[in-house]
């Protein structure tokens, strides 16, 4: 682990298109939600708010992807979100995409790369 950062999960805990992980990050001094998915081989995460209204995405606990496991989905309105980018692919979220949190899996493991 390099210096500062944080173990977030096994990577086996992330599997492509399931439920993602949860956990928070520091920014501009407070804590905020935070997920992390696998998606095409690869991890993500980003910050856990729509970028229509500042809800969190996930339905249920760690579940971001739609039933496709094509795309991450806002529960409270539907806007669609590319996984691999955070970029906003439909309805309400109007051209704004996901705040991507930066993330490095080595050695089996997911860690939050800190950038405060």
């Amino acid at each position: 682990m390099a210096e500062g950062e944080r173990l977030i999960c096994a990577g086996e805990a992330l599997v492509d298109g399931g439920p993602g992980v949860r956990f928070s990050v520091a920014r501009h001094g407070a804590e905020e939600p935070a997920f992390a998915i696998r998606f095409g081989g690869r991890v993500y995460a980003y910050l856990n708010r729509c970028g229509h209204v500042p809800v969190e995405l996930d339905w249920q606990h760690g579940e971001f992807f739609d039933h496709s496991k094509l795309y991450l989905i806002c529960a409270t309105h539907g806007a669609l979100y590319a996984p691999e980018s955070g970029r906003c692919l439909g309805g309400r979220c109007n051209g704004k995409g996901l705040v991507a949190v930066p993330v490095v899996e080595r050695e089996g493991h997911v860690y939050l790369i800190p950038t405060e």
